[in-house]
């Protein structure tokens, strides 16, 4: 499989250079040096300087410490972990030889789950804790006004990842697996499209923090400033007068993702917390001038619409005493129609309001999908790695999903055709294998709804499926699904960036070329140091909003690690044609033009 002659590998760095208007000879030696890919010879310094230089878990880890008060723990941190090689699926010894000669086809960062919060909106229904804290635990963090610092620290290492600490090779593409927008906000929406794509973003809603965190009636929330008085303050969370003022002091700075990065449905950016549907009063709420911080305001109003007794008129007075400051258990906060709770469609039309580079326009979604309302898409990431984006969450109630009818006949006739035109595959999606079985439905509704085990099983009739990557329970965990004589793929559930651990992934395919694939899936730390600074910027914020949510019981936050078979990992299988109908020369045409956008992005950080 020859690479490109000297001449044509200066023509093509000449073409490639003026494309994208970067330096031929800083292109050109980033090419050379990196070596296409190849994880031995040539590009063993490059591979060496980019682990040394990148956040990635394969050199240290986070790791709970001491307690310091109480039950709360600090954060210290530890050993890194090496990659551990899989055979569930490929069912045999995997040849030494591999480690030599594999060549890289894909490197994609994985986010998943990132919940950006803005904490001060009237829309959010925290109290619910009160409740039952195990059950509404997603209704409250005790660190969601940093989550903004939280995108913005993962984007940072996920940029600091743009080459492999494996082979070298430049990022290709990142997906998101949704649930980035926490409660169907316009705001959150904006966030965290605009945090992807490099833009900063200004948190100060208001003079002052104004949420259920500042204030000494929420004696059930954590309150930084004095959290003596409830669980939190029991459990010994530490008393931060500066944090929330922090938390809105300055807007939140962003170096963007370096790769175009491509976006599906979550059920929080589908349903109310990701369980309800979206009624009239909650929408009223959303942009309103009061904030409910009591459980009996929530219920009543807040989710007063989902009780079937609940009258039109009772709405409306309910809503006039809002209006004039009548109810109990609010307060008032500036009213901001920014907070407008978005719909279906607006979610995809959002993502076509979006930079130019990284890209691209829509982030998976197409004018087709405005026009027909397909939430789902199809995207050939690279010339031979084709990815299809679906939308498995339930339109009626529930936090999991379900595959309609109509994406499961699409989505097999689409892997008909990237069999005959030997196209390797990932599926995306949020739900993963565990959480696809609500089958809710309106009356009158007839589309089947697949569950797991249909699903995989149809997977598992494509060998060129490779890959299914998804998110939704908050834990890294890595499934092999197997099929006959030795095919399957396997299934990579990522983290998120709200629960303990704040962690996404890189995923890796490989070419081992020796008839054998191999994804390798590294775990990412987002860039903020394990011991939180005392300052106000954006990584000491993040730093803080990790050991938060370390401590943050309700969510188990220990088991969201996963075990070591879910985090560093080589995962093998058989590759599902003769991979050398990949020339070394069209590859390093591929890693050319990735390499000349991650110089594009280079000249934005300096």
């Amino acid at each position: 499989m020859p690479a490109l002659s000297r001449r044509q590998f200066i023509a093509a760095v000449t073409a490639v250079a003026a494309a994208h208007s970067v330096s031929a000879d800083l292109l050109g030696a980033a090419q050379a040096g990196g070596a296409s890919g190849v994880s031995g010879g040539a590009a063993g310094s490059v591979v060496a300087a980019a682990v040394e230089s990148a956040p990635s878990t394969l050199e240290q880890t986070i790791l709970q410490g001491a307690v310091q008060k109480g039950s709360y723990r600090t954060l210290v941190a530890g050993p890194g972990e090496p990659y551990i090689p899989r055979l569930d699926v490929l069912g045999r010894a995997a040849s030494p030889e591999r480690v030599a000669a594999r060549r890289s086809l894909l490197y994609l960062g994985h986010l998943s789950d990132m919940h950006v919060i803005d904490a001060q909106s009237p829309g959010r229904i925290e109290p619910m804790i009160v409740q039952n804290h195990s059950a509404w635990g997603s209704a409250f963090h005790p660190q969601d006004p940093l989550s903004p610092d939280v995108i913005a620290s993962m984007v940072k290492s996920m940029s600091d990842l743009r080459l492999s600490p494996l082979t070298g090779a430049p990022m290709s593409a990142a997906i998101v697996t949704g649930d980035s927008a926490d409660m169907h906000s316009m705001r959150e929406l904006r966030w965290y499209i605009d945090l992807l794509d490099g833009l900063e973003v200004d948190p100060k809603t208001s003079k002052t923090f104004e949420g259920v965190q500042a204030w000494a009636e929420a004696v059930w929330a954590y309150r930084p400033g004095d959290p003596a008085g409830g669980s939190f303050g029991d459990y010994g969370f530490p008393t931060l007068p500066a944090l929330l003022d922090q938390s809105i002091a300055q807007p939140v700075p962003s170096v963007g993702l370096p790769a175009p990065w491509y976006t599906v449905y979550g059920n929080h950016e589908t349903l109310l917390l990701g369980t309800f549907g979206l009624d009239s009063q909650l929408r009223s709420l959303a942009v309103g001038g009061q904030k409910s911080y009591s459980l009996e305001a929530t219920a009543s109003l807040a989710l007063g619409g989902y009780a079937s007794s609940t009258s039109p008129l009772q709405q409306g007075i309910d809503a006039l005493g809002l209006a004039l400051g009548l109810r109990p258990g609010f307060r008032s906060v500036p009213a901001d129609a920014g907070r407008a709770l978005f719909d279906q469609a607006a979610f995809m039309a959002e993502h076509f309001e979006t930079q130019p580079a990284p890209g691209p326009v829509g982030h998976g979604f197409t004018e087709h999908n405005l026009t027909s309302g397909e939430t789902w898409w199809k995207a050939d990431l690279t010339p031979w790695v084709r990815a299809f984006g679906l939308d498995t969450c339930n339109q009626v109630a529930g936090p999991d999903g379900a595959v309609p009818e109509s994406q499961f006949v699409w989505l097999r006739g689409e892997l008909e055709k990237a069999a005959a035109e030997k196209k390797l595959v990932l599926v995306f999606s949020h739900h993963n294998s565990v959480t696809l079985e609500n089958r809710a439905q309106r009356p009158g509704q007839t589309e089947k709804l697949y569950g797991a085990e249909e699903f995989v099983a149809m997977l598992l009739e494509f060998p060129v499926v490779v890959g299914w990557l998804n998110g939704h329970t908050h834990l890294n965990q890595i499934l092999a699904h197997k099929g006959s004589a030795g095919s399957g793929f396997w299934e990579v559930t990522t983290a998120s960036c709200i629960d303990f651990p704040q962690q996404q992934q890189m995923v890796e395919l490989v070419d081992n070329r020796d008839g054998t694939l191999s994804l390798f899936t590294t775990v990412v730390d987002h860039a903020a140091d394990a011991t939180p600074g005392s300052g106000g910027d954006y990584l000491s914020l993040a730093s803080r909003s990790r050991e938060l949510a370390s401590n943050d019981w309700a969510e188990t936050p220990l088991m969201r690690r996963g075990s070591a078979l879910d985090r560093n990992t080589e995962l093998l299988l058989r590759a599902p044609f003769d991979l050398s109908s990949i020339s070394d020369a069209a590859l390093e045409s591929q890693h050319l033009v990735e390499r000349a956008r991650l110089l594009q992005h280079e000249q934005g950080l300096s």
